[in-house]
């Protein structure tokens, strides 16, 4: 009786045991793949940002490490020892990066290395390969492979001590660096970002130090207190590396918290989640597969497939609703209507396809193969949207009237609700085509011409006469939508420079400790400088924008201040003009399409004039006005860059003569 409790205690034992050992294989798996897809994440979205670069650095040493860890607990036992040295790829290299890491995150608050961090941390970076080498190629730093209890380990060497100095020394230096910047903090938001990130900054040391090479035997000796143990510091650090993505996604991004945090969430669930969990059942299948009578090894790319379509479908259900519930709280109706409106959007692609079906149906009923509408812009000129057969109306129009005589007939009649019924819609020949106005619903509010083909000298009949109707009124509510969405996106193109204004002030009051202003040596290569420049072009002859810019820090502004009797206003005035000429063509003025950016730039900004004004001008829309306005912009700022390079390498020239 005794021995068969005996036997059944030992029999739970090894099987708790070798489910932890299971459960262990499948988060270290996990582990790396929730740290390679929060790396691609940092790759993907704020690279350009140093604190994300230094986290994207760490995260891939950190990813090394797991996935070689991951292999070697699987394999066989003649080349665990490949894949335990292997693993120094990530683990002799993530002290110095988490140094690093914390070097960048103390930058962001205004306090830069002024040479001594950064050279340290490059010989720390040599540091690391030294030990690397040593790991792979010698027995000095760990050697000989063992396995006890399913868990494999190498042995230390006798340059191990040294090792822990440095990777303590390096990880006490990154956390010193923490509290540096948590006091430097000025904002709650900041603060409060700021201990996310010390809170989980315990993940990289806790996940990729040998721990085994100083306390091997407990795996042997006590194999469930070890994989208890080695689970739930897995788990721990999972959760911890997801708490320091996030913390760190909100770096080198404008974007408002809700959608950082969507984005995040919906990353993390279409990547570690699924990967994770295609994984388990990978494990879970082969383990307990052979145990299920009449399972067929085959099932198993069946099964995985099964998976991911209906974690898939999970996802799509809840992700939506958990978004709203999470982080939209009291703007959810404001944000229902933005989706809306993002889904009800016709682009002209979808105008085209919708008019392209409209004519096809009325070719069918009127029994003609040529047929077409054509859309007034807002400037007053006809263009063809969509024309359908072999000989369109535009070849046609070299031996009629001109179109634009046709224009203003159409638009000469008398003007009548979009719902007039077909007899009352006014059709005139156009040569071999019949020709209908379209209007709008508002009276006097001439949308375009519908025009096809006459088949032959008979009159429409009822039945052409409302499928013409039903035509004109469905084409004629088409361009009516899009023209108003027209205006919605000249308003968009207005708002959003100043929206992107205020969120990257937003962004840079919670990264860098409340200060809202650039450091002047980081003005040019600042992803912010186009806005900048549209910013003081905007207060041109006087304003806020203009006298508080950040520009006038640059050096050739301060060089110019010598010809403006030292008024930086007027010195900044004048860079921009001279920038401005500098995308001029060569040769006498034009309003050609070469010349458009800059009679934009003059005539916007140096002369003053309202946009409608311009656009009218220039013969271009207002929305297209704005599209072209931000590539000019664009080019002025890479004539300031190219302006303020001359003006240093000036200032190098003279303090060399000056020496010599």
């Amino acid at each position: 009786m005794l021995g068969s409790r005996t036997l059944r205690a030992a029999n739970v034992m090894s099987l708790l045991i070798d489910t932890l050992i299971s459960a262990n294989q499948v988060l270290t798996a996990g582990i790396a793949i929730t740290a390679f897809s929060l790396l691609l994440y940092a790759l993907t979205f704020n690279l350009r940002d140093r604190v994300a670069r230094a986290f994207a650095a760490l995260l891939a040493f950190v990813t090394v490490v797991y996935f070689f860890d991951a292999v070697g607990s699987t394999a066989p036992a003649a080349t665990v020892e490949a894949w335990l040295r292997l693993q120094w790829l990530g683990i002799a290299f993530v002290p110095v990066a988490y140094l690093h890491f914390s070097d960048a995150l103390l930058a962001t608050t205004g306090r830069p290395s002024r040479g001594r961090r950064r050279t340290s941390i490059r010989v720390l970076y040599l540091t690391a390969l030294v030990f690397l080498v040593a790991a792979l190629f010698t027995d000095i730093l760990v050697r000989d492979a063992r396995v006890e209890a399913h868990a494999a380990r190498l042995e230390a060497g006798p340059l191990f001590p040294v090792f822990m100095a440095y990777f303590l020394g390096s990880l006490s230096w990154a956390a010193w660096n923490f509290v540096r910047a948590y006091r430097r903090t000025q904002t709650s938001t900041s603060r409060r970002r700021m201990l996310y990130l010390m809170a989980s900054a315990a993940a990289p040391a806790i996940g990729t130090f040998p721990f085994l090479l100083l306390a091997g035997q407990v795996a042997g000796l006590h194999p469930l207190i070890f994989w208890t143990i080695a689970v739930l510091s897995n788990v721990a650090v999972t959760l911890l590396l997801v708490i320091m993505a996030y913390a760190v996604a909100y770096y080198g991004v404008i974007l408002p918290d809700r959608v950082v945090k969507a984005r995040l969430f919906q990353w993390l669930l279409r990547g570690p989640v699924v990967a994770s969990s295609v994984l388990a059942v990978v494990f879970a299948v082969n383990r307990l597969g052979p145990q299920v009578p009449g399972y067929d090894p085959r099932l198993l790319p069946v099964i995985l497939v099964a998976v991911l379509l209906l974690l898939q479908f999970a996802i799509n259900l809840v992700r939506l609703p958990l978004e709203r519930v999470l982080f939209y709280g009291a703007e959810r109706a404001e944000l229902r209507r933005l989706q809306a409106l993002q889904e009800r959007l016709v682009t002209s692609g979808d105008l085209r396809q919708y008019l392209e079906a409209l004519l096809a149906s009325l070719c069918d009923t009127l029994r003609t193969q040529d047929a077409f509408v054509a859309g007034l812009t807002p400037d007053g000129k006809l263009e063809y949207e969509v024309s359908l057969g072999a000989d369109p109306p535009t070849r046609a129009a070299r031996e009629l009237p001109p179109f634009t005589a046709l224009r203003a007939a159409a638009l000469a009649l008398p003007s009548h609700n979009g719902h007039a019924p077909a007899a009352d819609r006014e059709l005139f020949d156009w040569g071999e085509y019949v020709i209908v106005p379209l209007r709008g619903q508002r009276p006097g509010s001439p949308l375009g011409l519908l025009g096809w083909r006459r088949p032959g000298d008979a009159a429409l009949s009822l039945d052409e006469a409302a499928a013409v109707d039903a035509v004109a009124r469905q084409a004629a509510a088409a361009l009516e939508d899009r023209r108003l969405q027209g205006d919605v996106f000249v308003a968009l193109d207005r708002l959003l420079p100043q929206i992107e204004a205020v969120q990257r002030l937003r962004a840079s009051a919670h990264t860098a400790g409340g200060s809202v202003t650039p450091a002047p040596e980081g003005i040019i290569t600042s992803p912010d400088l186009p806005a900048l420049i549209k910013n003081a072009l905007s207060d041109y002859w006087g304003g806020p924008k203009l006298i508080n810019s950040p520009l006038l820090s640059l050096r050739v502004v301060d060089q110019a201040l010598r010809d403006h009797n030292g008024n930086a206003v007027n010195a900044l005035r004048a860079v921009l003009t001279q920038a401005i000429e500098r995308i001029k063509p060569e040769g006498q003025r034009k309003f050609t399409a070469e010349w458009i950016l800059y009679n934009i730039l003059e005539m916007k900004f140096l002369q003053n004039r309202r946009v409608r004004e311009v656009a009218l001008r220039l013969a271009v829309s207002e929305a297209d006005l704005y599209r072209k306005q931000r590539a000019a912009i664009e080019q002025v700022a890479r004539a300031i860059v190219t302006m303020e390079q001359e003006a240093a390498q000036a200032e190098n020239g003279e303090e060399y003569l000056a020496s010599g």
